[in-house]
């Protein structure tokens, strides 16, 4: 593995300073709670962590995937939803860079960079799930713009993003379907409606809702990149940085809940003696440490195939199923060490297990991943 540079290292470490004076003493509290850390959210707006991904000139020298990630992996190891509050707006950062006319590049990108607007993605609808090109949100040309109409559902950040990447049938009778998609970069205005916050069982504080489209009016020049039909691939390679971003979160969760572990390990005793010395409790912790750095090596993986430019939809298949399976894992073990207290809302252990299943689930199901991971292979003709 590639170490980071300097600079990227020192990135890292005044993150992982910020999560553990800042973040962990009040993360608990926030999430029971189920507030919005409007706080935590303007001092990550201070140290950058919105720029990411802006190169110059709308930013500063943006960081690679694998420091990106470990970024991530830091503010998870926190409190995961803070890593949600970024997400997806690196991705849109990412598409804009990568796509964008310049005009649009020139709009967005410097004020993205600072957190002043951020960004969110649009596209699961309440019927299609994994399956984006069932989509029934449709725009339609209308003069100079577009008319769409549609819903979308499990939106992180909708309300308080204020750029949607809205992914959108703008040719329904095209064929193949994919051809007929494009991304269409949207504001808050009539015609656009934000349910209220969706329930989960975990992943608080940050705003997960329906948008509803109704009549929404969007420019001519709202189409990402100002070509249709290209939105479907174009999102395919920001769901790349999706993939590895939740494989990271997943590695931050499963951190939190090992750390947690070892340490009541070492502090509870039981029968005279510290519980880790119990071979039930400390072949646990051996299982568990070894999967994490597992883990944590696959998407370094696929962090640093993105880097150089390869696709890497395999290799950020495979990081996202074993790394949110693993945090899965190691929550439920975590759980397991503290015993009756790992039950408690009074400690964090029970949070990681409620926030876990989010990766299993989220930006594709892991049953989507090992299809995908499966039809690489045999284009690959196997592991190369």
């Amino acid at each position: 593995m590639t170490a980071l540079s300097t600079e990227e290292q020192a990135v890292v470490d005044t993150v992982r300073a910020f999560v553990d004076r800042e973040v962990r003493p009040v993360a608990r509290e926030l999430e029971h709670a189920d507030t919005y850390p409007e706080a935590l959210v303007e001092r990550m707006k201070e140290l950058g962590v919105f720029g990411l991904a802006v190169p110059e000139p709308w930013g500063e020298a943006p960081v690679s995937m694998p420091c990106y990630a470990q970024v991530t992996a830091e503010l998870a190891r926190g409190w995961m939803s803070l890593a949600g509050a970024m997400g997806g707006h690196t991705v849109v950062a990412k598409l804009l860079v990568a796509f964008g006319t310049r005009e649009q590049q020139d709009r967005w990108l410097p004020r993205m960079a600072t957190g002043e607007v951020r960004a969110t993605m649009a596209l699961t609808e309440p019927g299609g799930g994994s399956d984006l090109q069932a989509m029934r949100t449709v725009a339609r040309r209308d003069g100079e713009g577009w008319v769409v109409d549609g819903a979308k559902t499990w939106i992180t950040n909708s309300r308080r993003s204020q750029l949607v990447a809205l992914l959108c049938k703008t040719d329904p009778d095209a064929q193949p379907r994919h051809r007929g998609v494009s991304v269409l970069l949207v504001e808050h205005g009539p015609g656009l409606t934000v349910s209220k916050d969706l329930p989960k069982l975990g992943y608080k504080g940050v705003e997960s809702c329906e948008l509803v489209f109704d009549g929404y009016r969007a420019p001519a020049d709202a189409v990402l990149g100002g070509e249709e039909g290209r939105g479907f691939a174009q999102m395919m390679t920001g769901l790349e940085t999706g993939r590895i971003q939740v494989a990271a979160r997943a590695v931050g969760v499963a951190q939190a809940a090992f750390d947690d572990a070892l340490r009541y390990a070492q502090e509870r005793e039981s029968f005279g003696r510290p519980i880790w010395q119990h071979q039930s409790v400390g072949n646990l912790l051996a299982d568990m440490a070894t999967s994490l750095t597992a883990a944590r090596q696959l998407v370094l993986h696929a962090a640093e195939r993105y880097e150089t430019g390869q696709r890497c939809d395999l290799e950020a298949g495979m990081a996202k199923l074993f790394a949110s399976e693993t945090a899965m894992r190691i929550a439920l073990d975590a759980i397991r060490v503290h015993g009756g207290h790992g039950y408690s809302t009074e400690f964090d252990v029970e949070r990681y297990f409620r926030d876990a299943p989010l990766m299993i689930v989220g930006e594709g199901t892991n049953e989507i991943q090992r299809d995908v991971i499966a039809r690489q292979l045999v284009a690959r003709g196997g592991l190369g």
